[in-house]
């Protein structure tokens, strides 16, 4: 993919639809954010956002529904000390603008204080990772039909078992702009799209399902003929495996994660516990900690959210700040938390490029973005090889974790058994359950092949919703407790 200079056009795209409309200009901002600090304020910010959105399903060999929406809004915030004010309007008057900016300057006391609103505005320079590209446009509506109807076919070719086929796919075009009383004025144009499959197989009255899918920061064009065939690939294969499966076995035992999506083991259970607000506040696990040891040695987890077309990127983040690769464990050794503005400013460190917010009328919070760790140097086979007794956890669905104290459960979709360094019978029904600081310890191996997961991981925290991507290697881990069924 070739990629241009984003950054001014993304800017000016950003005016067009967030500014022009509405007869806005960058001085009716600067009198907007003038009016907060005529209370003593430490910073305040105008988010500006306007989301296109569709989606597309397909069930029972019929698109039978189709949605499409547009939403716009501004979000207002003023900080002081460790107190926020906010406020957002889904109109972008000047009239709601100025009514926003009143109501959140009442954080404070009247009266200015010695922090001034900058006199003009420096567009901020961000990265230039996806093209600032509509992806609702890049492909007529028959043709999106059409494609879905295409993963089907693909899926019922694939096996005769194949009983039912559900997919759906969905864009979204979302342009915002931030202006900060600092002087920031940043845009951003973030296409993303998504394709999900899921199958149903039955063979002698049993039933089973498997998933997959994939998409990124770019159009349509991305799902090539190759790619949805992988997708129904891994769907299939998923399923067909699932119908062979015989109960899982309980107890502590090895447990080889595969490469990929299981990365959402790690985002779970170690990342959120990074992230810059639970550390500030003690509440996480890892709360005090940078510089000790919380993880075995050659362990290097990373947040990068400079990936190019990755699901979980950003050119800047949802205040303005420009993205970055924090490494956050190196070599097992904690080396910071991921920050937005706010929680940066209050515990002295630097900002990360993590400020992120489902919308307009949401607050930014540090968050993940692609979530993953290095690779090791041990081939995937030599890890299995080493594995007397054990699960090799190839995929997983879903899991839930505590972050005051670390503790995760997940469901694998696709697992098998180990022994004496083979695998051996697929099994069923096998969660993982452990604590996420203690099982970064029991790392034993680290595999040669980290991979990314196919762009389809959305993240949730505190009621919102943003895209995330995971990865990681192959994975030896000592002693984990599995529960299951046998």
């Amino acid at each position: 993919m070739q990629l241009v200079e984003p950054n001014i056009q993304s800017l000016a795209t950003a005016k067009s639809l967030l500014l022009d409309p509405w007869g806005l200009d960058e001085g009716d901002l600067a009198r907007a954010l003038g009016e907060i600090f005529a209370h003593k304020v430490d910073y305040a910010d105008l988010y500006f956002q306007y989301t296109r959105s569709e989606g597309w399903s397909l069930e029972e060999g019929l698109v039978k529904t189709g949605s499409f929406s547009i939403e716009q809004g501004v979000g207002v915030r003023a900080l002081s000390g460790e107190k926020t004010a906010f406020a957002y309007s889904d109109s972008l008057s000047q009239d709601a603008l100025l009514s926003s900016a009143r109501a959140v300057r009442t954080i404070a006391r009247q009266g200015a204080g010695r922090v001034k609103v900058a006199s003009r505005y420096r567009p901020t320079e961000g990265r230039s990772l996806y093209l600032p590209q509509d992806p609702l446009i890049s492909l007529p509506a028959p043709d999106k039909v059409a494609l879905l109807e295409r993963v089907e076919r693909m899926a019922r070719a694939k096996d005769t078992r194949v009983v039912q086929v559900m997919a759906g796919l969905g864009a979204e075009y979302d342009v915002i702009l931030v202006a900060g009383s600092d002087g920031r004025l940043a845009a951003d144009v973030r296409p993303l799209v998504r394709l999900s499959l899921t199958v149903i197989v039955e063979q002698d009255g049993r039933r089973e399902v498997g998933h997959g899918g994939g998409g990124g920061r770019t159009g349509f064009d991305y799902f090539s003929d190759e790619l949805l065939r992988q997708y129904v690939d891994h769907a299939v294969h998923e399923a067909l495996v699932n119908l062979e499966a015989r109960p899982a076995p309980a107890g502590e035992m090895t447990v080889v994660l595969g490469s990929g999506w299981p990365g959402i083991l790690l985002h779970e259970a170690v990342g959120h516990g990074l992230e810059g607000d639970f550390n500030r506040k003690g509440s996480s696990v890892f709360s005090g900690r940078v510089g000790e040891r919380v993880a075995s040695k050659g362990v290097t987890v990373v947040d990068d959210g400079t990936i190019p077309g990755r699901r979980g990127s950003l050119n800047i983040d949802d205040e303005g700040n420009v993205s970055q690769r924090n490494v956050l464990i190196e070599d097992g050794i904690l080396r910071g938390y991921m920050q937005d503005s706010l929680n940066a400013r209050l515990m002295k460190t630097p900002v990360t490029g993590n400020g992120r917010r489902e919308s307009f009328a949401h607050l930014p919070m540090p968050r993940m973005t692609n979530t993953y760790m290095l690779a090791g140097d041990k081939d995937p086979e030599e890890i299995v090889r080493s594995v007397k007794r054990g699960l090799y956890a190839v995929n997983f669905g879903g899991g839930q974790v505590d972050i005051t104290n670390g503790k995760f459960v997940f469901s694998t979709s696709e697992a098998y058994m180990i022994e004496d360094g083979r695998i051996t019978y697929p099994v069923k029904g096998a969660t993982l359950i452990g604590n996420g600081p203690d099982a970064m310890t029991r790392v034993g191996m680290i595999g040669n092949d980290m991979k990314l997961d196919s762009g389809v991981g959305t993240c949730g925290k505190d009621g919102q919703s943003v895209p995330v991507g995971v990865g990681q290697p192959t994975l030896r881990m000592e002693g984990l407790t599995v529960g299951g069924t046998a």
